[in-house]
């Protein structure tokens, strides 16, 4: 059952899903349509899922599900990653690459693979203050207040010097 990701309570549980290239306008448009029909039959063993999408700078997906109405099962996990997967190949896009790391570079989104932001890092190309997309959180709330952070606040100070 969709509903407006607005209204979904801050406990709502995520999962964020960073192509490796900005969508274009006719892709989001695309991805919004499908989300929308996705979300009106997804499901936990028969029941309704209550949930929504948001997509943030034409470059990351957000699926959520609001836990309080249904909680989400392996089965209905399965489903949303067959979703994100069908869309890899009707978009030719990457959404599922865990190796891909982004980071801001003033208004410039960034996505690396692991081992270049490791060089970059060791560069000084990306310091402790240098914004990343903590796409590890795993509610709304954290979504909107850690997702974006410095990194030496996140998983990534562990590659800062």
């Amino acid at each position: 059952m969709f509903t407006e990701y607005k209204k979904l309570p801050d406990n709502s549980r995520v999962w964020i899903y960073q192509a490796d290239r900005k969508f274009t306008v006719e892709e989001i448009e695309y991805i919004s349509a499908k989300a929308i029909m996705f979300i009106d039959q997804w499901t936990r063993h028969g029941d309704d899922l209550k949930g929504s999408f948001t997509i943030k700078y034409n470059q990351f997906l957000i699926l959520a599900v609001d836990e309080n109405f249904n909680n989400v099962s392996g089965c209905s996990i399965d489903a949303s990653v067959r979703f994100i997967k069908e869309l890899e190949q009707e978009l030719n896009v990457d959404l599922m690459d865990k190796m891909n790391v982004s980071f801001k570079d003033g208004d410039t989104i960034n996505i690396v693979k692991l081992p270049d932001f490791q060089e970059f890092a060791k560069k000084k190309k990306i310091t402790r203050e240098t914004i990343v997309f903590n796409n590890m959180v795993n509610t709304k709330q954290d979504f909107e207040t850690n997702w974006e952070i410095q990194a030496n606040q996140s998983w990534h100070n562990r590659f800062l010097a």
